[in-house]
């Protein structure tokens, strides 16, 4: 304000000409109003008014249905992960990064135009009523599906906790249709499961996802293993989507010391540099660590697997990651609505970005669609491990895990080399403590 009061009082002060000239300055400077901005919106405003007015079909053209779609196309057209989202998909957002939600509790995809439960979550309305991996979801209160928008099936699934929900479904392995209701339950989402000692002293930890208390959980699951003699660790990061930057930077931390730098972004302009440094006061944890990734690891776990690698804390195993390698700012709108934008890059401590490219494996081990669909039923469902039980609820036999089989060996042959090196002293892990 105090800059436009300026520019119009050296207007009055100077005189016509030297106004003018002063307002060349300005603009060149950003001070004046933008006029490119002026004249698009007054454009946007001129095309909208058109079909408002002229298009056939007067249901489909009204201005506020006209302008989401407008908007979605203008943010949806930068990048694939840029979005304008509406009231509903901001909301079902923040519930994701919070890790909990009103729903029956069931992980489903889109397939040949069809809604298929890939696994109900344990302990979840969806498994409690016998729903099973392979099932159709058909109907939703007695309303067929047809064309199905996935995004669109999960916010009808969703609900608030104690509201019913009827689904209709059919299940291909017996070429049955049944109709169950459900009472939706808040469902609380562990994004570090399946923690574990193995025999041989390896650890194992699987990320779902990065959200706001997967930091918190995996110190959990360190201090747990730790206490339990742990001698290696495996960080399973296969088809982790990814999440909050946050989150992944307190994942990597413990295995770096206080003031090295974890990650870096990078936005449009110089001065928008960001480091990540660790802050933890302990030392870092310096036992054999694997990471297991493949197509499916995605942004935050891209973020670990990086940093890892890059600095020589961990050894990959699996395949090529996703190469989501941009950092989504989540701006809320006045009306509740929400803009997920990308406005910066990450790059590993070694100024290496994984955009598009994604983090390559020391050692590469690819597996089939069907032997990764397995692995990723086995890694969900480790509760069912009698091979008949998990025939019967899946429908799959269970296989051997040849990426987890890889990482074991690594670790073996790890060991072997410490108890030769160190003269077979155990690699001490100190107790990990929270963030400050």
């Amino acid at each position: 304000m105090l800059k436009r009061i300026l520019v119009i009082a050296s207007g009055v002060f100077l005189g016509t000409m030297l106004s003018l000239s002063t307002a060349r300055i300005v603009t060149a400077w950003g001070l004046w109003p933008n006029r490119e901005l002026e004249q698009s919106s007054r454009y946007v405003r001129e095309v909208l008014k058109i079909v408002n007015e002229n298009y056939v079909d007067a249901g489909q053209a009204g201005l506020p249905k006209l302008t989401e779609s407008a908007l979605q196309g203008i943010v949806g057209s930068l990048d694939p992960h840029s979005q304008y989202m509406t009231a509903r998909d901001y909301k079902m957002l923040t519930e994701e990064i919070s890790s909990e939600f009103g729903g029956i509790g069931v992980q489903v995809e889109l397939r040949d135009d069809v809604v298929v439960v890939v696994a109900p979550i344990l302990g979840t309305p969806g498994d409690r009523a016998g729903i099973l991996r392979g099932d159709i979801i058909a109907s939703i209160e007695g309303r067929k599906l047809e064309k199905p928008s996935l995004d669109d099936v999960v916010g009808r699934l969703r609900g608030k906790p104690g509201s019913k929900v009827t689904l209709g479904f059919t299940r291909p392995s017996t070429n049955k249709e049944f109709e169950v209701t459900i009472t939706r339950e808040r469902i609380k989402v562990e994004s570090v499961r399946d923690v574990r000692l193995r025999p041989d002293g390896i650890g194992y930890v699987q990320i779902t996802q990065f959200s706001e208390r997967t930091g918190s959980e995996f110190i959990d699951a360190l201090n747990t293993l730790n206490a339990q003699s742990m001698r290696a660790l495996i960080i399973d990061l296969r088809d982790n989507p990814g999440g909050l930057l946050n989150a992944a930077v307190e994942v990597a931390e413990p295995f770096f010391n206080k003031g090295e730098l974890i990650v870096y972004t990078q936005g449009r302009r110089k001065e928008d540099r960001e480091d990540y440094l660790a802050a933890a006061p302990e030392p870092a944890i310096t036992l054999p660590v694997v990471v297991l990734i493949n197509a499916g690891s995605a942004s935050a776990a891209e973020i670990v697997a990086g940093a890892l690698k890059d600095t020589g804390r961990a050894v990959i195993v699996g395949e090529r990651s996703f190469g989501k390698g941009s950092v989504q700012s989540i701006l809320p709108l006045r009306k509740g609505e929400g803009l997920r934008l990308t406005t910066a890059r990450y790059y590993t401590p070694g100024g290496v970005t994984i955009h598009e490219k994604g983090v390559t494996p020391d050692v590469e081990l690819v597996m089939s669609p069907a032997e990764d669909q397995n692995a990723r039923i086995q890694r969900s469902r480790e509760d069912v491990l009698d091979p008949d039980e998990f025939k019967a609820r899946f429908n799959i036999e269970r296989t051997p895990d040849r990426q987890l089989e890889a990482a074991v060996a690594v670790l073996h042959a790890a060991l072997i080399l410490d108890l030769e090196t160190h003269g077979g002293r155990a690699t001490k892990v100190p107790v990990t403590a929270k963030r400050p």
